[in-house]
Protein backbone atom coordinates (compact mmCIF):
# COMPACT_ATOMS: atom_id res chain seq x y z
CA UNK A 1 0.00 0.00 0.00
CA UNK A 2 2.50 2.63 -1.21
CA UNK A 3 1.51 6.14 -2.29
CA UNK A 4 0.16 6.17 -5.85
CA UNK A 5 2.09 7.75 -8.72
CA UNK A 6 2.00 11.43 -9.63
CA UNK A 7 -0.16 13.42 -9.83
CA UNK A 8 -1.89 11.35 -7.11
CA UNK A 9 1.26 10.69 -5.07
CA UNK A 10 0.12 12.72 -2.12
CA UNK A 11 1.53 16.09 -3.26
CA UNK A 12 -0.31 18.12 -5.90
CA UNK A 13 2.01 19.45 -8.62
CA UNK A 14 3.16 22.97 -7.81
CA UNK A 15 2.16 25.50 -10.47
CA UNK A 16 5.40 27.00 -11.68
CA UNK A 17 4.07 29.64 -14.03
CA UNK A 18 2.65 33.11 -13.36
CA UNK A 19 -0.19 33.13 -10.87
CA UNK A 20 1.03 30.06 -8.99
CA UNK A 21 2.10 30.10 -5.36
CA UNK A 22 5.61 31.33 -4.67
CA UNK A 23 8.22 28.58 -5.01
CA UNK A 24 9.72 27.08 -1.87
CA UNK A 25 13.34 27.69 -0.88
CA UNK A 26 14.35 24.40 -2.53
CA UNK A 27 12.84 25.38 -5.91
CA UNK A 28 15.46 25.69 -8.60
CA UNK A 29 18.14 23.44 -7.14
CA UNK A 30 16.09 20.30 -6.52
CA UNK A 31 14.69 18.18 -9.38
CA UNK A 32 10.91 17.89 -9.57
CA UNK A 33 10.73 14.37 -8.01
CA UNK A 34 12.60 15.65 -4.97
CA UNK A 35 10.33 18.72 -4.74
CA UNK A 36 7.33 16.38 -4.67
CA UNK A 37 8.82 14.18 -1.95
CA UNK A 38 10.18 16.83 0.37
CA UNK A 39 6.80 18.17 1.63
CA UNK A 40 5.92 14.62 2.75
CA UNK A 41 8.76 14.48 5.28
CA UNK A 42 7.04 16.33 8.14
CA UNK A 43 3.69 14.46 7.88
CA UNK A 44 5.60 11.16 7.65
CA UNK A 45 7.65 11.99 10.75
CA UNK A 46 4.54 12.90 12.73
CA UNK A 47 2.58 9.83 11.65
CA UNK A 48 5.48 7.45 12.34
CA UNK A 49 6.12 8.85 15.81
CA UNK A 50 2.39 8.93 16.64
CA UNK A 51 1.98 5.32 15.51
CA UNK A 52 4.79 4.27 17.80
CA UNK A 53 3.23 6.13 20.72
CA UNK A 54 -0.08 4.31 20.15
CA UNK A 55 1.78 0.98 20.18
CA UNK A 56 3.70 1.90 23.33
CA UNK A 57 0.54 3.07 25.09
CA UNK A 58 -1.39 -0.10 24.26
CA UNK A 59 1.56 -2.26 25.33
CA UNK A 60 1.92 -0.35 28.61
CA UNK A 61 -1.78 -0.68 29.45
CA UNK A 62 -1.77 -4.38 28.52
CA UNK A 63 1.30 -5.02 30.68
CA UNK A 64 -0.31 -3.31 33.68
CA UNK A 65 -3.52 -5.27 33.19
CA UNK A 66 -1.54 -8.49 32.82
CA UNK A 67 0.03 -7.90 36.22
CA UNK A 68 -3.39 -7.35 37.76
CA UNK A 69 -4.94 -10.45 36.17
CA UNK A 70 -2.10 -12.88 36.80
CA UNK A 71 -0.61 -11.59 40.03
CA UNK A 72 -2.58 -8.99 42.00
CA UNK A 73 -6.06 -10.53 41.83
CA UNK A 74 -5.13 -14.19 42.48
CA UNK A 75 -2.85 -13.16 45.33
CA UNK A 76 -5.67 -11.13 46.88
CA UNK A 77 -7.94 -14.18 46.59
CA UNK A 78 -5.33 -16.49 48.08
CA UNK A 79 -4.93 -18.37 44.80
CA UNK A 80 -2.00 -19.24 42.56
CA UNK A 81 -1.80 -17.21 39.36
CA UNK A 82 -0.06 -20.13 37.66
CA UNK A 83 -2.67 -22.78 38.48
CA UNK A 84 -4.66 -24.48 35.77
CA UNK A 85 -7.97 -23.33 37.20
CA UNK A 86 -6.90 -19.69 37.18
CA UNK A 87 -5.61 -20.00 33.60
CA UNK A 88 -8.97 -21.32 32.42
CA UNK A 89 -10.86 -18.66 34.40
CA UNK A 90 -8.81 -15.73 33.06
CA UNK A 91 -9.02 -16.75 29.40
CA UNK A 92 -12.73 -17.59 29.59
CA UNK A 93 -13.40 -14.23 31.24
CA UNK A 94 -11.31 -12.56 28.53
CA UNK A 95 -13.47 -14.20 25.88
CA UNK A 96 -16.62 -12.95 27.61
CA UNK A 97 -15.18 -9.43 27.83
CA UNK A 98 -14.21 -9.39 24.15
CA UNK A 99 -17.65 -10.74 23.24
CA UNK A 100 -19.32 -7.96 25.19
CA UNK A 101 -17.10 -5.42 23.43
CA UNK A 102 -18.20 -6.83 20.07
CA UNK A 103 -21.86 -6.91 21.09
CA UNK A 104 -22.40 -3.84 23.24
CA UNK A 105 -19.48 -1.46 22.77
CA UNK A 106 -20.46 1.64 20.74
CA UNK A 107 -19.47 0.80 17.18
CA UNK A 108 -18.41 -2.74 18.13
CA UNK A 109 -15.00 -3.90 16.93
CA UNK A 110 -15.55 -3.80 13.18
CA UNK A 111 -15.20 -6.71 10.75
CA UNK A 112 -14.34 -10.21 11.94
CA UNK A 113 -10.58 -10.11 12.74
CA UNK A 114 -10.15 -13.51 11.05
CA UNK A 115 -10.96 -11.85 7.71
CA UNK A 116 -8.37 -9.07 8.00
CA UNK A 117 -4.64 -9.05 7.33
CA UNK A 118 -1.82 -6.84 8.53
CA UNK A 119 -2.38 -4.00 6.02
CA UNK A 120 -6.02 -3.70 4.98
CA UNK A 121 -8.46 -0.92 4.02
CA UNK A 122 -9.02 1.55 6.88
CA UNK A 123 -11.67 0.84 9.50
CA UNK A 124 -14.33 3.45 10.34
CA UNK A 125 -13.23 5.59 13.33
CA UNK A 126 -16.32 4.53 15.31
CA UNK A 127 -14.97 0.99 15.84
CA UNK A 128 -11.48 1.98 17.00
CA UNK A 129 -12.24 2.17 20.75
CA UNK A 130 -13.70 -1.34 20.62
CA UNK A 131 -10.70 -2.65 18.70
CA UNK A 132 -8.29 -1.15 21.25
CA UNK A 133 -10.23 -2.52 24.22
CA UNK A 134 -10.39 -6.00 22.69
CA UNK A 135 -6.67 -5.89 21.78
CA UNK A 136 -5.63 -4.91 25.32
CA UNK A 137 -7.78 -7.67 26.83
CA UNK A 138 -6.29 -10.28 24.51
CA UNK A 139 -2.69 -9.20 25.09
CA UNK A 140 -3.10 -9.08 28.87
CA UNK A 141 -5.00 -12.33 29.30
CA UNK A 142 -2.56 -14.58 27.44
CA UNK A 143 -4.32 -15.02 24.08
CA UNK A 144 -1.91 -16.43 21.47
CA UNK A 145 -1.96 -13.41 19.16
CA UNK A 146 0.33 -10.41 18.67
CA UNK A 147 -0.49 -6.69 18.63
CA UNK A 148 0.45 -6.06 15.00
CA UNK A 149 -2.92 -6.32 13.24
CA UNK A 150 -5.12 -4.24 15.59
CA UNK A 151 -2.47 -1.56 16.19
CA UNK A 152 -1.83 -1.21 12.46
CA UNK A 153 -5.58 -1.01 11.78
CA UNK A 154 -6.04 1.70 14.41
CA UNK A 155 -3.09 3.76 13.19
CA UNK A 156 -4.13 3.49 9.54
CA UNK A 157 -7.72 4.51 10.35
CA UNK A 158 -6.59 7.49 12.44
CA UNK A 159 -4.06 8.65 9.86
CA UNK A 160 -6.57 8.47 7.01
CA UNK A 161 -9.36 10.18 8.96
CA UNK A 162 -7.19 13.00 10.33
CA UNK A 163 -5.01 13.36 7.26
CA UNK A 164 -7.93 13.65 4.85
CA UNK A 165 -9.42 16.34 7.08
CA UNK A 166 -6.17 18.31 7.31
CA UNK A 167 -5.08 17.90 3.67
CA UNK A 168 -8.06 16.69 1.62
CA UNK A 169 -6.09 16.77 -1.63
CA UNK A 170 -3.75 14.05 -0.40
CA UNK A 171 -5.28 10.64 -1.24
CA UNK A 172 -6.21 8.26 1.56
CA UNK A 173 -3.84 5.61 0.20
CA UNK A 174 -0.89 7.90 0.90
CA UNK A 175 -1.94 8.39 4.54
CA UNK A 176 -2.56 4.66 4.92
CA UNK A 177 0.88 3.82 3.54
CA UNK A 178 2.58 6.20 5.96
CA UNK A 179 0.67 4.81 8.95
CA UNK A 180 1.26 1.18 8.01
CA UNK A 181 4.97 1.77 7.48
CA UNK A 182 5.33 3.74 10.71
CA UNK A 183 3.57 1.04 12.71
CA UNK A 184 5.58 -1.83 11.24
CA UNK A 185 8.80 0.10 11.82
CA UNK A 186 7.77 0.72 15.43
CA UNK A 187 6.67 -2.88 15.96
CA UNK A 188 9.96 -4.44 14.87
CA UNK A 189 12.31 -1.62 15.84
CA UNK A 190 13.65 -0.98 12.33
CA UNK A 191 12.40 0.70 9.13
CA UNK A 192 13.85 -2.20 7.10
CA UNK A 193 10.91 -4.41 8.07
CA UNK A 194 8.45 -1.81 6.75
CA UNK A 195 10.30 -1.38 3.47
CA UNK A 196 10.39 -5.13 2.88
CA UNK A 197 6.71 -5.50 3.73
CA UNK A 198 5.54 -2.60 1.56
CA UNK A 199 7.64 -3.77 -1.37
CA UNK A 200 5.42 -6.88 -1.53
CA UNK A 201 2.04 -5.12 -1.19
CA UNK A 202 0.20 -4.95 -4.49
CA UNK A 203 -0.65 -1.48 -5.70
CA UNK A 204 -1.47 0.44 -8.88
CA UNK A 205 1.17 0.68 -11.61
CA UNK A 206 3.78 3.26 -10.65
CA UNK A 207 6.61 4.28 -13.02
CA UNK A 208 8.64 5.94 -10.27
CA UNK A 209 11.88 4.36 -8.98
CA UNK A 210 11.41 2.07 -5.98
CA UNK A 211 13.10 4.48 -3.56
CA UNK A 212 10.85 7.33 -4.71
CA UNK A 213 7.83 5.15 -3.95
CA UNK A 214 9.19 4.09 -0.57
CA UNK A 215 10.71 7.42 0.46
CA UNK A 216 7.85 8.81 2.56
CA UNK A 217 6.88 5.42 4.08
CA UNK A 218 10.54 4.91 5.03
CA UNK A 219 10.60 8.29 6.76
CA UNK A 220 7.50 7.24 8.73
CA UNK A 221 8.99 3.83 9.48
CA UNK A 222 12.24 5.40 10.63
CA UNK A 223 10.40 7.79 12.94
CA UNK A 224 8.30 4.96 14.36
CA UNK A 225 11.28 2.68 14.85
CA UNK A 226 13.41 5.39 16.48
CA UNK A 227 10.60 6.37 18.87
CA UNK A 228 10.11 2.75 19.95
CA UNK A 229 13.83 2.05 20.30
CA UNK A 230 14.37 5.14 22.43
CA UNK A 231 11.44 4.24 24.68
CA UNK A 232 11.56 0.44 24.86
CA UNK A 233 14.54 -0.97 22.89
CA UNK A 234 12.62 -3.96 21.42
CA UNK A 235 14.56 -6.84 19.93
CA UNK A 236 13.79 -10.26 18.49
CA UNK A 237 17.41 -11.40 18.58
CA UNK A 238 17.99 -14.57 20.59
CA UNK A 239 21.10 -16.02 22.19
CA UNK A 240 21.36 -19.34 20.35
CA UNK A 241 24.90 -20.15 21.35
CA UNK A 242 27.98 -20.39 19.14
CA UNK A 243 27.59 -21.43 15.54
CA UNK A 244 30.24 -23.73 14.07
CA UNK A 245 31.75 -22.87 10.72
CA UNK A 246 29.30 -23.37 7.89
CA UNK A 247 29.64 -26.60 5.94
CA UNK A 248 28.17 -27.61 2.54
CA UNK A 249 25.73 -29.92 4.31
CA UNK A 250 24.33 -26.97 6.26
CA UNK A 251 22.66 -25.69 3.09
CA UNK A 252 20.75 -28.94 2.69
CA UNK A 253 19.93 -28.95 6.40
CA UNK A 254 18.54 -25.40 6.30
CA UNK A 255 16.41 -26.22 3.24
CA UNK A 256 15.05 -29.37 4.92
CA UNK A 257 14.24 -27.60 8.21
CA UNK A 258 12.60 -24.61 6.49
CA UNK A 259 10.53 -26.86 4.22
CA UNK A 260 9.29 -29.13 7.02
CA UNK A 261 8.42 -26.12 9.16
CA UNK A 262 6.60 -24.51 6.23
CA UNK A 263 4.46 -27.63 6.04
CA UNK A 264 3.73 -27.31 9.77
CA UNK A 265 2.70 -23.68 9.20
CA UNK A 266 0.43 -24.76 6.35
CA UNK A 267 -1.38 -27.03 8.81
CA UNK A 268 -2.42 -23.92 10.75
CA UNK A 269 -3.45 -22.19 7.52
CA UNK A 270 -5.59 -25.18 6.52
CA UNK A 271 -7.23 -25.50 9.95
CA UNK A 272 -8.23 -21.84 10.29
CA UNK A 273 -11.39 -21.85 8.12
CA UNK A 274 -12.65 -25.07 9.72
CA UNK A 275 -12.08 -23.69 13.22
CA UNK A 276 -13.72 -20.42 12.23
CA UNK A 277 -16.80 -22.15 10.87
CA UNK A 278 -17.05 -24.37 13.97
CA UNK A 279 -16.90 -21.52 16.47
CA UNK A 280 -19.25 -19.30 14.50
CA UNK A 281 -21.95 -21.95 14.57
CA UNK A 282 -22.61 -20.54 18.05
CA UNK A 283 -23.75 -17.35 16.26
CA UNK A 284 -24.08 -15.15 19.35
CA UNK A 285 -21.26 -12.54 19.43
CA UNK A 286 -20.56 -13.19 23.12
CA UNK A 287 -20.69 -16.99 22.93
CA UNK A 288 -18.08 -17.25 20.14
CA UNK A 289 -15.10 -15.61 21.92
CA UNK A 290 -16.22 -16.95 25.33
CA UNK A 291 -16.09 -20.51 24.02
CA UNK A 292 -12.78 -19.71 22.32
CA UNK A 293 -11.39 -18.36 25.58
CA UNK A 294 -12.40 -21.55 27.38
CA UNK A 295 -10.60 -23.67 24.77
CA UNK A 296 -7.52 -21.43 24.99
CA UNK A 297 -7.53 -21.81 28.77
CA UNK A 298 -7.62 -25.59 28.50
CA UNK A 299 -4.81 -25.49 25.94
CA UNK A 300 -2.81 -23.30 28.33
CA UNK A 301 -3.23 -25.90 31.05
CA UNK A 302 -2.06 -28.61 28.66
CA UNK A 303 0.95 -26.77 27.26
CA UNK A 304 1.90 -24.70 30.29
CA UNK A 305 2.22 -20.97 30.74
CA UNK A 306 4.96 -20.80 28.10
CA UNK A 307 2.33 -21.44 25.42
CA UNK A 308 0.30 -18.37 26.46
CA UNK A 309 0.62 -14.75 25.31
CA UNK A 310 2.02 -13.40 22.05
CA UNK A 311 5.33 -15.27 22.38
CA UNK A 312 8.07 -12.62 22.29
CA UNK A 313 9.07 -13.03 25.94
CA UNK A 314 8.26 -16.73 25.96
CA UNK A 315 10.69 -17.53 23.15
CA UNK A 316 13.51 -16.00 25.20
CA UNK A 317 12.47 -18.19 28.11
CA UNK A 318 12.45 -21.18 25.76
CA UNK A 319 15.95 -20.56 24.42
CA UNK A 320 17.36 -19.48 27.79
CA UNK A 321 17.89 -23.10 28.82
CA UNK A 322 17.48 -25.44 25.81
CA UNK A 323 18.61 -28.46 27.83
CA UNK A 324 15.55 -28.11 30.07
CA UNK A 325 13.23 -29.23 27.24
CA UNK A 326 13.03 -32.74 25.82
CA UNK A 327 12.01 -33.47 22.26
CA UNK A 328 8.61 -34.68 23.48
CA UNK A 329 8.14 -31.53 25.57
CA UNK A 330 9.00 -29.30 22.60
CA UNK A 331 6.64 -31.24 20.33
CA UNK A 332 3.83 -30.67 22.85
CA UNK A 333 4.63 -26.95 23.02
CA UNK A 334 4.56 -26.68 19.21
CA UNK A 335 1.27 -28.56 18.91
CA UNK A 336 -0.46 -26.57 21.67
CA UNK A 337 0.75 -23.19 20.40
CA UNK A 338 -0.23 -24.05 16.84
CA UNK A 339 -3.76 -24.99 17.86
CA UNK A 340 -3.97 -21.97 20.19
CA UNK A 341 -3.01 -19.66 17.30
CA UNK A 342 -5.71 -21.16 15.09
CA UNK A 343 -8.35 -20.95 17.83
CA UNK A 344 -7.48 -17.39 18.83
CA UNK A 345 -7.44 -16.20 15.21
CA UNK A 346 -10.80 -17.78 14.43
CA UNK A 347 -13.04 -16.88 17.37
CA UNK A 348 -13.10 -13.08 17.41
CA UNK A 349 -10.01 -12.05 19.38
CA UNK A 350 -8.12 -9.04 18.05
CA UNK A 351 -4.51 -9.80 17.15
CA UNK A 352 -1.95 -10.75 14.55
CA UNK A 353 -0.27 -14.00 13.59
CA UNK A 354 3.38 -12.92 13.24
CA UNK A 355 4.45 -12.95 16.90
CA UNK A 356 3.04 -16.41 17.76
CA UNK A 357 4.31 -17.77 14.43
CA UNK A 358 7.84 -16.68 15.35
CA UNK A 359 7.48 -18.49 18.70
CA UNK A 360 6.32 -21.64 16.92
CA UNK A 361 9.33 -21.40 14.60
CA UNK A 362 11.70 -21.06 17.55
CA UNK A 363 10.18 -24.10 19.26
CA UNK A 364 10.35 -26.10 16.01
CA UNK A 365 14.00 -25.17 15.53
CA UNK A 366 14.76 -26.34 19.04
CA UNK A 367 12.87 -29.55 18.30
CA UNK A 368 14.96 -30.13 15.16
CA UNK A 369 18.11 -29.65 17.21
CA UNK A 370 16.84 -32.01 19.93
CA UNK A 371 15.98 -34.73 17.40
CA UNK A 372 19.16 -34.34 15.32
CA UNK A 373 21.93 -33.09 17.57
CA UNK A 374 24.20 -32.54 14.57
CA UNK A 375 21.99 -29.63 13.47
CA UNK A 376 23.34 -26.51 15.23
CA UNK A 377 20.71 -24.62 17.23
CA UNK A 378 21.94 -21.36 15.72
CA UNK A 379 21.04 -22.74 12.26
CA UNK A 380 17.91 -24.73 13.07
CA UNK A 381 16.01 -21.90 14.79
CA UNK A 382 16.35 -19.23 12.04
CA UNK A 383 15.54 -21.80 9.32
CA UNK A 384 12.46 -22.95 11.23
CA UNK A 385 11.26 -19.38 11.81
CA UNK A 386 11.70 -18.74 8.09
CA UNK A 387 9.58 -21.74 7.12
CA UNK A 388 6.72 -21.02 9.53
CA UNK A 389 6.54 -17.34 8.59
CA UNK A 390 6.56 -18.10 4.86
CA UNK A 391 3.53 -20.32 5.37
CA UNK A 392 1.58 -18.05 7.71
CA UNK A 393 2.37 -14.60 6.26
CA UNK A 394 3.27 -15.33 2.61
CA UNK A 395 5.70 -12.39 2.89
CA UNK A 396 9.05 -13.63 1.59
CA UNK A 397 11.20 -10.60 2.42
CA UNK A 398 9.68 -10.12 5.86
CA UNK A 399 10.16 -13.83 6.64
CA UNK A 400 13.84 -13.68 5.65
CA UNK A 401 14.30 -10.53 7.70
CA UNK A 402 12.71 -12.00 10.83
CA UNK A 403 14.69 -15.22 10.51
CA UNK A 404 17.96 -13.28 10.19
CA UNK A 405 17.07 -11.05 13.15
CA UNK A 406 16.20 -14.02 15.38
CA UNK A 407 19.50 -15.69 14.47
CA UNK A 408 21.41 -12.39 14.93
CA UNK A 409 24.06 -13.71 12.54
CA UNK A 410 24.46 -11.97 9.20
CA UNK A 411 26.59 -14.86 7.92
CA UNK A 412 23.42 -17.00 7.83
CA UNK A 413 21.65 -14.71 5.37
CA UNK A 414 22.92 -16.39 2.15
CA UNK A 415 21.99 -19.77 3.59
CA UNK A 416 18.52 -18.57 4.56
CA UNK A 417 17.96 -17.14 1.08
CA UNK A 418 18.69 -20.56 -0.39
CA UNK A 419 16.58 -22.31 2.26
CA UNK A 420 13.61 -20.07 1.40
CA UNK A 421 13.41 -21.35 -2.19
CA UNK A 422 12.09 -24.91 -1.66
CA UNK A 423 9.90 -23.68 1.22
CA UNK A 424 8.40 -21.06 -1.07
CA UNK A 425 7.54 -23.72 -3.65
CA UNK A 426 5.50 -25.43 -0.93
CA UNK A 427 3.57 -22.33 0.17
CA UNK A 428 3.07 -20.32 -3.01
CA UNK A 429 -0.44 -20.45 -4.41
CA UNK A 430 -1.88 -21.75 -1.13
CA UNK A 431 -4.64 -19.89 0.72
CA UNK A 432 -3.58 -17.14 3.12
CA UNK A 433 -4.00 -17.53 6.87
CA UNK A 434 -7.10 -15.42 6.61
CA UNK A 435 -10.77 -16.31 6.31
CA UNK A 436 -12.50 -15.23 3.10
CA UNK A 437 -16.08 -14.20 3.95
CA UNK A 438 -18.66 -16.48 2.35
CA UNK A 439 -16.14 -19.11 1.25
CA UNK A 440 -16.48 -22.58 2.78
CA UNK A 441 -13.32 -24.55 3.62
CA UNK A 442 -12.06 -26.75 0.80
CA UNK A 443 -13.86 -30.03 0.90
CA UNK A 444 -16.55 -28.80 3.28
CA UNK A 445 -20.04 -29.91 2.53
Amino acid sequence: MTPPPPPDDGVPPRPEGPGGPPPGPWHGWLPRPARLLLPLVLPALLIGAAGSLVLLAVTWVADRLEGVLWSTVPRALGLSGTSGGWTVAVLTAAGLAVGLAVWRFPGGTGPDPATRGLVDPPLPPSVLPGVLVAAVIGLASGVSLGPENPITSVNVALAVALGMRALPKVPGTAWAALAAAGTVGAMFGTPVAAALLLSEVAGPPDPRPLWDRLFAPLVAAGAGALTTVLAAAPTFALDLGPRPDLRPVDGLTAMAVASVCALVGLVAVALLPYSHRLFHRLRHPVAVPACGGLVLGLLGVLGGRITLFKGSEQMRELTGDPAAYTAAGLALIVAVKLVALVVAASCGFQGGRIFPAVFIGVALGMLAHAVAGSVPLALAVPAAVLGVLLATTRQGWLSLFMAAVVGSDIALLPLLCVAALPAWLLVTGRPLMQVVPGRAPAGAG
